[in-house]
This record gives C-alpha cells, structure tokens and sequence, in this order.
C-alpha cells in the first residue's frame, strides 16, 4: 500500500470519499421521498413510517459522525471484542423469547417498539474483524491453515450463526465479501475456487431442505413467476419511462407485499420511470468506483480492505436487492442501501459511510480528478 502523499491537499471538495457521502445522501432523500409515497394508503397512516425513516436517517447520520472521528488503528485493539459480542447476540437471537421472529424467520432483538436485526451489525464486525487478521498475518496469507483457513472460519462462525435464524441471503452476501476480502489480501486462488464449489453447493444443499427457500427457486426457474415478482414487473410497465407520478402508483395499494422495503425499487419504476431507476443505479454505480479510486491511498493492508469491505457491503446488496426485484435473482429479502424502511439497515449504513469519511479525513487527499488522471497512467 502507499503512504499518504506529504503533499496532498488538506481538504478536497471534489474527492471520492466526498462524492460517496453526496451519492448515499441523495439515496436517502429519494427514500424518504418515495416511502412517504409508498405508504401514503398505509392503515398506519401517510406519516407512520415516514417518520421512523426520518428518524433512522438522523440516528444514521449521528452514528456516522460519531465513527469518523474514532481512531480506526486504536480500534483495531477491540477487534476480537467486537467479534465475539456480535456472535454472542447472533446466537441470543435464535433463543426463544429472546429473539423476536418475524413471519418464520428469528433475526431480531429489541424491546417494545425498538427492534434491532443482529444480523446487519454483524456484517461490518466481519469485515472489521476479517480486515484485521488479514493484515495481522499478511506475510502468512499464501499458507493454508493460517492464510487460508483461519479467516475463512471466522466468515463461517458469522454466515453459520446467520443461516440458523434462517436468512440465506445475508450469510450469502457474507461469505462473499468475506471471499473477496481474503483474495484482495493474497489468499491464492487454488483455494479460494475450491471454497467457491463448496459453498454454492452447501448452499444448493440448504435450499433444497427448506420447503419456503425451494419454492421460491422453482418459481424463479419457471415461466410462471412469483405473484410478488409480477406485480413489480407490472409496475416498471406501468411507469414506463416518465412514471406515472409521485403518489400515482397502484403498487402500494396493497398490490405489492413489502412495497415500502424489500420491493421499494419497483415503486420507484413505476412512480418516477426509466430515468430515476437508472439514475439509482448509476448512484450506486458512482459509489463502487468512487471506492476503488478512494482505495489507492490506503496507508495500510487493513485500512485497504475494511474500506474495501464497506464499500463491497453496500455495491452488492444494492446489487443483490435490484436483481429480485427485476427478476435477475431469486426472491429474497435484502433491502436497498439508504432507501428502503428500516432502522438496522440505515444504522449499518451510518456506520460503513463513517468509515469511509474517517479514511478520507485521515488518509491522504487528492481532488477526483487527480485520482482518475493517476489511475489512467496506471491502466495506460
């Protein structure tokens, strides 16, 4: 990794970590812009979940700060700490009458209105606990018990606890940050390929014995799609390229079960059209480069993959959620970053885009245009 360049700016308008924090914040606008939309027709009432979702984006942004001024290396020293905490309450949640569960799946903790989804924290304690040994060991990394093996058990310990509750999506999309953390760290490819064989096969294995998960392949794989994927697919034929218009839509007239979180991005098609689901994408787009072009001044091996792995956390469950509801995926619940309801995905947010602002505030600093004229000579 390089050092920080001596003569670097002291602040930058225009640098990639900046660019990161306007994207998420224009996300988040468009999500509480479209949820008051989406649930306007809410027996709750128009305001209900708006105001919950106003509410998480404040705590988010407060947890944001708060992360960027902590001192990420003095951190590093509580990394086992936070480890274990974490799977302490991922395995408190599959304990009834202390784990709340939700339509047959066990995910959260809380009290009274309060509910907390273990399972999003435990993402950023992975790539934070995973970033950390990483780099403890990096002369070790081509090894098979210590390179290898090690961190590989600390991803199954998070994934294994996560498939339990059960939600396959999220130990899914654990094992592959977790995957790719470890090759960007060294980890050679003749093992990594092996492991990619066993966990889609261990995963084919889960699915097949679960009747609910199952069903949702064999619709994915027939002509005859879910109900809940024909509806979001009406909606962005509905909307066409204009939309029909903020608070126009039909799909959130019951319509469309979860329209306010998991399926948000179909009332964006339908409402809004062509152009802001593209613009979406292209937002999500704009943070995943703006990342690697951040990523060049990682002082070190662990500074380079935890940022790696917030940025991979919000690009492929972006990735993952706009796949289901176009069709791509399979079905599964996974919210999309900064827009759909929700408190825990908001919090998990706060905190990745903290880490983000702490690197940019500590790193060394170069406007977006140097980062991109630097990384054309590099390809060149």
């Amino acid at each position: 990794m390089s050092a920080p360049r001596a003569n670097a700016p002291a602040c930058s308008l225009l640098s990639p970590a900046t660019v990161i924090v306007v994207a998420a914040l224009g996300l988040a606008i468009l999500g509480l812009t479209i949820l008051f939309s989406a649930s306007a027709w809410f027996r709750q009432g128009p305001y209900f979940y708006l105001n919950k979702q106003v509410a998480g984006v404040v705590a988010a942004a407060v947890l944001c700060f708060v992360v960027s001024r902590v001192n990420l290396d003095y951190a590093r020293r509580y990394a086992w700490w936070i480890a274990g905490i974490l799977l302490v309450l991922l395995f408190l949640v599959l304990i009834p009458h202390i784990g709340i569960s939700v339509k047959g799946s066990r995910r959260w903790l809380g009290y009274g209105p309060v509910r907390l989804q273990i399972s999003e924290f435990a993402k950023f304690g992975l790539v934070f606990c995973l970033a950390h040994f990483l780099a403890l060991n990096q002369t070790r990394i081509a090894e098979l018990s210590r390179g290898f093996l090690a961190p590989l058990g600390i991803i199954g310990a998070f994934a294994g606890l996560v498939v339990l509750e059960p939600d396959f999506g999220t130990a899914a999309l654990m094992v592959a940050v977790g995957l790719v953390l470890m090759f960007l760290a060294g980890a050679r490819w003749r093992y990594i390929l092996p492991t990619v064989g066993a966990v889609i096969g261990a995963f084919t294995v889960l699915v097949m014995n679960n009747p609910n998960r199952l069903r949702r392949m064999m619709e994915f794989l027939s002509e005859e799609k879910s109900y809940q994927l024909r509806q979001a697919l009406a909606a962005y034929a509905a909307g066409g390229m204009e939309g029909t218009g903020l608070g126009q839509g039909r799909q959130q007239l019951s319509y469309l079960p979860e329209a306010h979180t998991d399926f948000i991005f179909s009332v964006v098609g339908e409402e809004l059209g062509m152009w802001v689901t593209l613009g979406v994408v292209a937002l999500f787009a704009t943070i995943f480069i703006c990342g690697l072009l951040h990523l060049r001044r990682a002082p070190n091996l662990f500074h380079f993959l935890l940022v790696a792995g917030c940025i991979l956390l919000i690009t492929i469950q972006a990735v993952i959620n706009i796949g289901v509801v176009t069709g791509v995926f399979p079905t599964k619940g996974m919210s999309l970053p900064f827009i759909s309801a929700g408190l825990s995905n908001l919090l998990l947010m706060g905190v990745l885009l903290g880490v983000i602002w702490n690197t940019h505030r500590t790193w060394g600093r170069a406007t977006l245009r140097e980062e991109v004229r630097t990384m054309r000579e590099v390809l060149a």
